[in-house]
């Protein structure tokens, strides 16, 4: 029971991490020109949603690798 929730808190973690560097990363881009109206609360409510997409994208795939990386390491032992 206590490996699930160490394994949900680094599930969280990752997440919430990834989505942060994406949110940071997407800052840089000048978001204005592709728009007609620049409204900054809708340009940054799209890039809030499109770094939710990124990060949850980016954490998924490093969770998998290390979920792989752990089972061949567990297989390659036992």
């Amino acid at each position: 029971m206590q490996v699930f929730g160490i394994e949900a808190i680094v599930r969280l973690t990752s997440h919430f991490a990834f989505v942060y560097l994406a949110f940071w990363s997407l800052q840089s881009l000048k978001t204005e020109t592709f728009f007609k109206r620049a409204n900054p609360t809708q340009i940054r409510m799209i890039l809030v949603l499109f770094a939710i997409v990124i990060g949850f994208t980016a954490s998924s795939f490093f969770m998998e690798c290390l979920t792989l990386i752990k089972n061949f390491l567990l297989t390659m032992l036992s």
